[in-house]
Formats: C-alpha cells, sequence, structure tokens
C-alpha cells in the first residue's frame, strides 16, 4: 500500500504544479497561444512587454507543471502544448462538478416543495376606472 501513497502524493504535486501554472494570465495566455500549434519562444513572447528572462520563467514554470514541451531546432526552441495535465485538472474539476450538481438539484427539490406546500393566493384584479 506505500505504492499507492507515494503514488497518491505524485498526483497530488503534479495537480498543484498545473493548477500553479495555470495561475498567472501570462502562462495561460502562452498556452492559449499554443492551442493554435508550436511556437518558437520570440514568437511566444512578443505579445508580451516583459523580458526575456521573464518569458524563459514563465516557460520553465510551464514545463515543470508538464504543459509545455520545448525541442531545439537550430538556434530556435521550438514549444508545443502538452494537454495531459489539463486532462488531469479537468477530472479533478469534474467531480466537484458532480457535487455541486446533486447539491443545486436538491436545492431545486427543496424550494419546489416549498412552492408546492405553500398556500395559494388568489389575487383579484381591481376594475380600473
Amino acid at each position: 500500500w506505500l505504492f499507492i501513497v507515494i503514488m497518491i502524493h505524485s498526483r497530488e504535486i503534479e495537480l498543484d504544479e498545473t493548477f500553479f501554472a495555470l495561475s498567472d494570465p501570462t502562462r495561460r495566455a502562452i498556452l492559449e497561444r499554443l492551442t493554435a500549434g508550436q511556437a518558437t519562444v520570440s514568437e511566444l513572447s512578443e505579445p508580451f512587454d516583459i523580458s526575456a528572462p521573464a518569458i524563459s520563467k514563465h516557460l520553465r514554470v510551464l514545463a515543470k507543471s508538464g504543459l509545455l514541451e520545448q525541442t531545439k531546432e537550430g538556434r530556435h526552441r521550438i514549444c508545443r502544448l502538452r494537454a495531459q495535465p489539463l486532462q488531469e485538472v479537468n477530472e479533478y474539476v469534474v467531480r466537484y462538478r458532480k457535487f455541486w450538481d446533486k447539491q443545486l438539484d436538491q436545492l431545486t427539490d427543496y424550494l419546489e416543495s416549498l412552492e408546492n406546500s405553500a398556500p395559494q393566493q388568489s389575487f383579484k384584479q381591481e376594475p380600473s376606472s
């Protein structure tokens, strides 16, 4: 069972790293750009008014989380999106979505039961003069 505990802890760390990588708007914008296809580091840095070292730091965070793969082609570093960590985030979020869906369904049932058990009031409209 120690192996299972280690695997669960490892997946939690990976999930933490993915959420950390997604927590920054610059990194999310980089990932959004990569959904259109691979790009060089200089192409990825174009829309941002930040230094090359800052872009490199963002790319390192994305790579550490597993969201980014970099290869070297000649003098260029090519970046590609790796979607597997996003699938793991989706699986995590879906569990909570199911929980909230159930909670909202129960709230709807409760409100409908209140509505059905409330005495019906009849309002007569006064004739207009």
